[in-house]
């Protein structure tokens, strides 16, 4: 059955799609829920972590401290790249696990992948439909500083670091306009996952 991956820049109402697609029946896993899940207290990944990075990044609770692995990784490449060598194979691992129980369970399953980073990490090959949210950045600046509370010049950086609108249209299958009205939104999400259940005879 159909690997779906939700892509978009940040502030793009990745989310909210996928909180669409959860409730017209699909299974929806999301990538930064699994980078949590991997990362937590009593996974080998964060003792990695720890290894490479320090007790800085461990917090009292003993679980890691978010902020300030951030801080260490934002504008270094060697200790990202570090990073996403200890995180990102955990996380595929996790995610084939989970993706199996859910086929185990529903043969038919529509699984979605909701991933932030399918272009920046050169996987859309690996998903049978690959659906883009496109939304202006000047919208998605907006919303990280309505929402998130950052500032303009942050929001600005943020969106910078991630690949262009323009690279992640062209592995599109599906392009969903986030800019309007969540009720805009929403159907074309609708749209989409008729096409999905007709293509694949869900």
């Amino acid at each position: 059955m159909p690997l779906v991956a939700v892509t978009g820049g940040i502030a793009a109402g990745k989310s909210t799609v996928c909180a669409r697609f959860r409730e017209l029946g699909a299974h929806v896993e999301s990538a930064d829920e699994l980078v949590r899940f991997v990362q937590q207290k009593g996974n080998p990944v964060l003792e990695q972590i720890r290894q490479r990075f320090g007790l800085g990044v461990i917090a009292a609770d003993g679980e890691l401290d978010r902020a300030a692995l951030g801080r260490l990784i934002f504008d270094d490449d060697v200790a990202r790249r570090d990073l996403e060598s200890i995180v990102h194979p955990a996380i595929g691992r996790e995610f084939l696990k989970r993706r199996e129980l859910a086929y185990s369970r529903d043969p038919n399953a529509i699984v979605v992948y909701d991933i932030p980073l399918l272009v920046e990490t050169r996987r859309a090959e690996e998903f049978d439909v690959v659906v883009v949210l496109k939304c202006d950045e000047g919208v998605r600046n907006r919303r990280l500083v309505e929402s998130r509370g950052m500032t303009p010049e942050d929001a600005a950086s943020r969106i910078a670091a991630q690949a262009t609108e323009a690279e992640r249209l062209a592995v599109a299958d599906f392009v969903i306009d986030t800019e309007g009205s969540l009720p805009h939104t929403l159907e074309q999400v609708d749209a989409v996952w008729s096409e999905l259940v007709s293509a694949f005879h869900v």
